[in-house]
């Protein structure tokens, strides 16, 4: 069932008057808040002047409360590791602490600010969720298709530049050059028939696989492996080797596909796959997260009883974006 969010003048005015907006309050006279002999404050006339001191982002935040704060629950583990990180940058000076918050974040205590940052765990649970179902099936398939692959079991033979940090540029070129002639030659002792793990044994400068004959047992690419080193695995055929040195961030490496697994069946990946690509999709646009939390909102049948409050959300959420889109644009 749609749930249905009304923003009304004077839910919007008691709410800010009470603590935490938990509280009930019960006003006897009509809209009436206040009365003196001189007159009367109405809820109204309080949700006025409270709207344009604290402006948009109070409602935003209540908002957002109402939606996620039953459904998704806060890791206080999470939270409470981000506070504590954040009074190590003051030497976890408590009064230094209490004055930056209040200063930059705007909370007036830790309590306030506990609550700001799970509202924002909350919400980015909330934006993973939604993006996530936006996830089509043709993306699901192609992605599968194109990049889902066995795990691979390689040798491998890797041979470093000798190189140090006092080196000249020169002399670092130098040594880069010598290391893959080296590996060149061994390229050549293998086209003539030598035996790729006694090769790996004697020249191989990995000392976590020489003695096994240069073996890495079997990974994927979601394990963390050299993107050369990876995609030159990929490409070969099992019982081949890399004609070239494969230059890497360790050095030259000269490649032996020892064996390749069937890839994984799609009803077994389909989820990784998913998270994967909702991850993408909010890397490659900065701008998804709020327009994210705004289809959320209007699927929860966000209405608005109040035109001006509705063009200072939307100013807002459009203001988001731009900034959004002027940090993209200036880096």
């Amino acid at each position: 069932m749609k749930k249905i969010v009304k923003v009304t003048a004077s839910a919007l005015a008691i709410c800010l008057l009470v603590t935490g907006c938990g509280n009930n309050a019960e006003l006897k006279d009509n809209n009436t808040v206040v009365k003196t002999d001189e007159g009367k404050i109405t809820a109204d006339q309080l949700y006025e002047s409270l709207r344009d001191k604290y402006g948009i982002s109070v409602l935003v935040d209540m908002i957002d409360h109402q939606l996620f704060d039953e459904k998704y629950e806060t890791e206080e583990e999470t939270i409470n590791a981000q506070i504590e990180q954040m009074k190590s940058q003051y030497n976890n000076d408590e009064e230094a602490f209490q004055a930056a918050i209040t200063q930059y974040l705007g909370v007036e205590d830790e309590d306030e600010l506990r609550d700001m940052l799970s509202l924002e765990y909350k919400r980015n649970l909330a934006i993973e969720e939604h993006v996530k179902n936006s996830v089509t099936d043709d993306e699901i398939e192609k992605y599968y298709n194109d990049e889902v692959i066995g795990d691979m079991k390689v040798r491998h033979i890797l041979i470093k530049p000798e190189t140090t940090d006092d080196m000249s540029t020169e002399e670092k070129t130098e040594a880069e050059e010598k290391a893959k002639k080296e590996a060149e030659d061994l390229i050549k002792k293998l086209d003539d028939g030598a035996d790729f793990e006694e090769l790996a044994k004697e020249y191989s400068d990995d000392t976590g696989s020489a003695s096994d004959g240069g073996l890495i047992d079997y990974f994927n690419k979601d394990d963390n492996m050299d993107e050369a080193f990876l995609n030159a695995s990929i490409d070969l055929e099992e019982g081949k080797y890399t004609e070239e040195p494969v230059q890497s961030s360790f050095g030259y490496h000269i490649i032996l596909k020892v064996d390749q697994k069937s890839k994984p069946k799609l009803k077994k990946v389909r989820e990784d796959i998913i998270e994967t690509l909702a991850e993408e999709k909010l890397n490659e646009d900065a701008t998804l997260r709020y327009n994210a939390l705004i289809e959320i909102r209007e699927e929860a049948g966000i209405k608005f009883n109040d035109d001006s409050l509705k063009k200072d959300y939307d100013e807002l959420m459009q203001q988001l974006i731009d900034s959004v889109n002027s940090s993209s644009t200036a880096s």
